[in-house]
């Protein structure tokens, strides 16, 4: 057998008894969730599906989406999480472009679902529970009248098999959907290993939602290769988060800054939940040092790490032991990841200079679906380019300048809107900040910083300016600041600066 399905199949033989998954009070062994994967897959097989179908999932975070997950890897089937955030026309886009016409979904988003039906004819409809609706049949009745022995497949599942589309966040234009292997996945569970020194005696957390690249590849799939124990949290709250870190002996998590924000912000915040962590770690969008430096001043190793859709998702990550000294780093290259800063025609930049971040691995995406020119582009000379500004120092970690389109150039001088975020942070009274380019007759374009602050805080645009005087380059200091209660972000925690370019412009 091949393919990482087959790791639920070995898990059961070596390790039956171990503890697998946590969702609420479902509590499933090795042996119970390989015979739960089991079941799943032979229903889809009785419905047709085979090798190269694709299978939507609009779930939210559950045992189910495991299974899900685990019986595409097991008849070679494609995956395509559907982000429940978004609108049904929005998903619709995502359903037509990769050819799905396979459904499982959650009965609470009966109302979506409803919505995707009116656009889409979906052969198959599975809704979780054991009651049908919208003409979906009941996903544990299903499964009751399955054997749990391993599915009969008609050829091997090939490593290389396409394995997940997942839509990139649009935050301009249409998304397009990143194919990811199987191959993918396992090398990024095997660099997660190495780095990060993975055991079966970890204990993940999932708050990130798992229609979300990081919701699956952080670290779901590299738990369940090492034989760990994934803790799933349905939605996130702070309060609920911080329970599940002390009372399931939570040992690592990945969740995005603004997740780091809330918590640490919290009524229910305790230091002591946080006691077993031994990696907690940032992702998803730039991370402000002095966020760092508040989980630093509570005793807690908040880490940087940094990944996309495309790299399934690891590029990067800064070790617990680096975390304070190299604060503003992402880290170091993955184990099987290779990075090189470049000049606009490819060419290798000198250490610490600004160039586009360039990536080669064996985790990096087959390519775009259905995209060969954004393929051709994204592949052009062998790398695939990130749209991301980067710099490496002299002991080989990474810096994120900012992303490529968010540049903008005042006066003919650069402006990397990431340093001016980072800057506008270490005040105390801002709960989050944007900086973006805005049209300007003199200069070309200038900055405007669009800040939320703390609750019960108050703040002037001109305490601002007086505060980053002297800090940075008199060019790099926003000549706006407007006050917004919470920035635009998308389901993927990442702030919508195209929407505010619109906006503010």
């Amino acid at each position: 057998m091949q393919g990482i399905g087959y790791w639920l199949t070995r898990r059961e033989m070596t390790h039956p008894d171990k503890e697998a998954v946590v969702d609420g009070r479902r509590r499933l062994s090795y042996r119970q969730l390989n015979h739960r994967v089991n079941r799943l897959a032979r229903v889809l097989q009785a419905k047709g599906l085979d090798q190269g179908a694709r299978l939507a999932m609009l779930l939210y975070n559950g045992l189910e989406c495991v299974e899900v997950i685990m019986a595409c890897a097991k008849l070679g089937l494609i995956l395509v999480p559907l982000n429940w955030r978004l609108t049904a026309p929005e998903l619709t886009f995502q359903l037509q472009d990769s050819g799905t016409t396979s459904l499982v979904f959650d009965p609470e988003l009966a109302e979506l679902a409803q919505g995707l039906l009116e656009s889409v004819p979906f052969a198959n409809l599975l809704v979780l529970g054991r009651e049908g609706r919208l003409g979906a049949e009941p996903y544990e009745a299903l499964l009751a009248r399955e054997s749990d022995r391993e599915p009969e497949l008609a050829q091997p599942v090939e490593d290389e098999a396409p394995f997940i589309i997942m839509y990139t966040a649009g935050t301009t234009g249409k998304p397009k959907g990143a194919v990811l292997s199987q191959a993918n996945c396992l090398w990024n569970a095997l660099s997660l290993q190495v780095d990060l020194e993975f055991t079966s005696a970890d204990r993940n957390l999932v708050a990130l939602p798992m229609f979300h690249i990081g919701g699956i590849g952080l670290f779901t799939l590299p738990m369940l290769y090492v034989g760990g124990t994934v803790v799933i949290q349905r939605v996130f709250d702070p309060a609920e988060t911080i329970r599940l870190l002390k009372e399931e002996g939570i040992t690592l998590s990945l969740v995005v800054p603004a997740i780091h924000l809330f918590l640490i912000q919290s009524p229910a915040f305790d230091a002591s939940a946080f006691a077993k962590l031994r990696v907690w770690m940032s992702g998803g969008a730039p991370l402000p040092v002095s966020l760092v430096e508040q989980y630093h001043a509570q005793g807690i190793v908040l880490q940087q790490g940094f990944g996309m859709s495309e790299a399934a998702p690891s590029v990067s990550t800064l070790a617990p032991e680096w975390a304070w000294a190299k604060r503003g780093s992402v880290g170091r290259p993955m184990f099987h990841t290779q990075v090189r800063v470049a000049d606009p025609e490819g060419r290798e930049l000198p250490t610490g200079q600004v160039g586009e971040l360039l990536l080669q691995g064996p985790n990096l995406m087959q390519g775009y679906w259905n995209r060969p020119q954004a393929n051709a582009e994204a592949f052009a000379g062998g790398w695939f380019h990130t749209g991301d500004l980067a710099r490496l120092d002299e002991e080989g970690f990474l810096y994120i300048v900012d992303r490529k389109k968010d540049m903008f150039i005042s006066g003919g001088e650069n402006v990397y809107p990431a340093e001016v975020e980072n800057a506008i942070f270490e005040m105390p009274p801002v709960a989050e900040a944007a900086v973006v380019g805005v049209p300007d007759e003199k200069w070309g374009e200038v900055g405007c910083a669009v800040v939320a602050l703390k609750p019960g805080q108050a703040l002037e645009a001109a305490a601002v300016r007086a505060h980053l005087q002297g800090r940075l380059a008199k060019y790099k200091i926003p000549k706006k600041v407007v006050f917004v209660p919470a920035l635009p972000r998308n389901a993927a925690g990442k702030v919508l600066k195209n929407a505010l370019r619109e906006q503010y412009s």
